[in-house]
């Protein structure tokens, strides 16, 4: 050893060689040194120097993210973001682990898309690549993969180590001295100062107790804003094609709402009695901040919880620990599964059966869901709670030494050592059977006593049976029966009490179509013969009795005929019935100036009643002596008196009716009339004027036309002659070539007469 020259020894003792074999020992003397102001708030952390001797204090870099979210830079920065992308929380500026950072994956957690929330924390680190990604939004149900692989926890692999701790989800990398933590609604990130200060970018800011450049851009420069920051951040992810690093920055969303907003009581717990204990530690006026943003904006996702959460988990760490959620109205509760209950301040490692004679030095709490008092967690990676330490199996029941039980089909028994079960085979007692007996075939059921040991029992199955079952005739029915301690039936034909006619089956009691003259009946009585019950008929009486109008017509394919109508029955004035054959017109009994009159149209019999309506007749302008009755039996007509009144024509309002058509309405018709002593009247059946023995007659007519509704429902235009003008005309009544059949022709006037004024009275 060189003169000058020291070295350590034990117990923090130094020796110095000073010359000629020398050795000087002193002993270090450490003083404690000055505790300094972390600018984030927490307390300083001591650390070991290098000599291993003395300490000294640290701010650890500590960020935290929230809510939609809200962060906490390493230095103690807030500010809130709601890119949708995914970012860099933390990588080193100079690169000094391989393949180091931690990344952050938003999502819109509101419809309105304003606002953002953490959906997936991503941790590489050399080979691995650790996603703890929430399963459920806005819950703090987390689900984690390495390398794309769903992993069960505890998972400790290539200097990484993933474990549950209370409500959280913990990456650790013992070799860096950091952790990761994420529950689906916040996550913090820790790091040690003595590797990472001075050498972070992201999100998270840099760690060297000053927030001055916290929002550092990635080529350096200082940002005015840590929102412009936050973009800056963007990473390139195949997932998310719709986001680009480069493109137009995230908008932060308006804190005012558009109606006045209270802020959530719950936010108030921050600044109350509550969470005193902790103010002394980590001020609250930045939680408090995010807790109303949340409430505000997104008033219904109960967001605020996670600042209290964050808060809360935050004071943890600085060792205040505080029960916050029972005073919450059941808003931010927190539910345990069975067998489970929670806590606020529980351990960071649960004690467990395999841990408990190690010590834990951590005095840090979380909270979470931890086994009642008078249990304990039986391993970190089988999540039992058991009263006493035996063993649990994968049926995750928990055993106790020396407990027989079988599981699987293995017989096992749980002793005290390294392995803890140990099982053999399932040995089971059977008695074999034999299915000799047709139908009969062996079958495995599972014993009820003992479901490893299966019962081997014989089975009917009718399928296998060789006998069939007959085609029995109608009237009968197949019957079968199996023995006692048989499997296949035995068949045969018996009588089902019916009646049987061309090949159909009745019932008792039930009417059978044996031809249409007669009246069938299914009866209770057997042929002894043939086992059929007898059929019993009756003829069928026919009526012979029709109204009047009708008539019995035999009808094709029925025993009996059937009243048809072939009359037109009429109702007159007095009440009283008149029937008239198709064709047939009469004039009523006590009025001749009503004609009643019936027509067959299409097999159709339409009665009518028909007015006559005379002309105008005034008794005055009559010679005495010469009045009487026109050949209509109604109307009047005389000798005229001579007289100046000239001819004229006459208007009226009736039915016109032409070929078994009427008119919807009356029509307006006319005549000629005058002292001439003549009158002519158009005849709609013959669609032409007809003259009496008078000379008053038109001088000028038009043709007119009227729509006729026909019985059918059809319509029909009808021209008729209407009568301008009249006037006293020198003319005969009758043709030259008829005076001959003078008689006969008046004989056809009269009929004519008739057939007008049955058809212009018409109804």
């Amino acid at each position: 050893t060189q003169q000058g020259e020291s070295w350590w020894l034990c117990n923090c003792t130094k020796a110095i060689c000073i010359e000629d074999n020398i050795v000087q020992v002193i002993p270090v003397i450490c003083n404690p040194p000055p505790k300094p102001t972390c600018s984030n708030g927490l307390s300083p952390v001591p650390v070991i120097d290098e000599d291993g001797c003395c300490w000294h204090w640290e701010c650890d870099c500590y960020c935290t993210g929230w809510g939609d979210p809200h962060y906490m830079t390493f230095d103690g920065l807030y500010y809130s973001y709601q890119g949708n992308c995914t970012y860099v929380l933390v990588e080193e500026i100079n690169k000094k682990v391989d393949n180091f950072g931690v990344y952050i994956d938003n999502y819109h957690c509101d419809v309105r898309d304003v606002v953002s929330c953490p959906r997936t924390l991503i941790v590489r680190h050399e080979t691995q690549e650790v996603r703890l990604r929430t399963a459920q939004p806005n819950t703090l149900q987390v689900e984690v993969t390495v390398n794309n692989q769903l992993v069960a926890l505890p998972y400790k692999k290539f200097g990484v180590s993933i474990y549950e701790s209370g409500i959280n989800r913990v990456v650790e990398i013992p070799e860096l001295k950091m952790n990761v933590t994420y529950n689906g609604l916040s996550f913090s990130i820790r790091m040690p100062y003595s590797l990472f200060g001075n050498n972070t970018q992201g999100q998270c800011g840099t760690c060297n107790n000053n927030t001055a450049d916290d929002c550092m851009l990635p080529n350096g420069n200082i940002a005015e804003n840590c929102q412009t920051m936050a973009d800056n951040w963007q990473v390139v992810d195949p997932s998310k094609p719709q986001c680009s690093p480069g493109l137009v920055p995230t908008g932060a969303p308006s804190t005012t709402p558009t109606q006045p907003c209270k802020e959530s009581s719950i936010c108030e717990l921050l600044l109350g009695s509550v969470f005193e204990p902790c103010h002394a530690f980590v001020r609250p006026d930045k939680y408090y901040a995010a807790c109303v943003f949340d409430s505000c904006v997104l008033p219904n996702l109960d967001l605020e919880c996670s600042s209290l959460q964050i808060y809360a988990a935050t004071c943890a760490d600085q060792g205040a620990c505080i029960d916050w959620r029972k005073y919450t109205n059941g808003v931010c509760s927190h539910e345990c599964p069975p067998g489970k209950e929670y806590r606020a301040c529980g351990p960071i490692k649960e004690m467990t059966c395999k841990s408990r004679g190690q010590n834990d030095t951590s005095t840090k709490q979380v909270e979470g869901c931890f086994c009642p008092n008078g249990t304990m967690l039986y391993d970190t990676g089988v999540d039992v709670c058991v009263k006493t330490c035996g063993c649990v199996g994968v049926d995750m029941i928990p055993r106790e030494f020396g407990e027989e039980f079988t599981v699987d089909c293995q017989d096992c028994i749980c002793l005290e050592g390294e392995h803890g079960i140990v099982c053999k085979p399932h040995v089971c007692d059977q008695k074999k059977v034999t299915c000799d007996a047709e139908g009969f075939y062996e079958v495995i059921e599972v014993n009820p006593k003992d479901s490893c040991c299966p019962l081997f029992t014989c089975k009917c199955n009718t399928s296998l049976c060789t006998s069939k079952a007959p085609k029995c005739s109608l009237g009968f029915e197949v019957h079968s029966h199996i023995p006692s301690g048989m499997c296949c039936p035995v068949y045969q034909c018996v009588p089902k009490g019916v009646c049987v006619h061309q090949n159909a089956e009745f019932l008792p009691n039930s009417s059978v179509f044996v031809d249409k003259c007669q009246n069938c009946i299914c009866t209770n009585d057997v042929n002894v013969s043939t086992q059929l019950n007898i059929i019993s008929c009756e003829h069928i009486p026919c009526n012979t009795y029709c109204q009047p109008g009708y008539e019995i017509k035999p009808v094709k394919g029925e025993c009996c005929g059937k009243c048809v109508q072939t009359k037109c029955i009429i109702h007159t004035a007095d009440n009283s019935e008149l029937i008239l054959s198709p064709g047939d017109f009469k004039n009523d009994p006590h009025n001749n100036c009503t004609i009643y009159s019936c027509v067959d149209i299409h097999d159709q019999l339409i009665a009518s009643t028909s007015e006559i309506t005379c002309p105008a007749f005034n008794e005055d302008s009559c010679k005495p002596g010469t009045i009487s009755l026109l050949p209509n039996g109604c109307c009047k007509t005389c000798a005229p008196v001579e007289s100046s009144t000239p001819c004229s024509v006459r208007h009226r309002r009736d039915f016109i009716v032409h070929r078994g058509c009427r008119s919807v309405d009356r029509v307006d018709l006319t005549e000629c009339e005058g002292t001439c002593g003549t009158f002519s009247l158009y005849s709609a059946e013959a669609n032409s004027m007809d003259h009496s023995c008078s000379c008053c007659r038109e001088t000028r007519t038009t043709e007119k036309q009227v729509v006729l509704k026909c019985p059918n429902g059809h319509s029909l235009s009808h021209k008729y002659i209407y009568v301008e003008s009249c006037s006293c005309q020198d003319t005969q009544c009758s043709r030259p070539d008829e005076r001959e059949n003078n008689e006969e022709n008046n004989e056809a006037s009269t009929l004519n007469r008739i057939k007008r004024a049955i058809s212009l009275a018409s109804k």
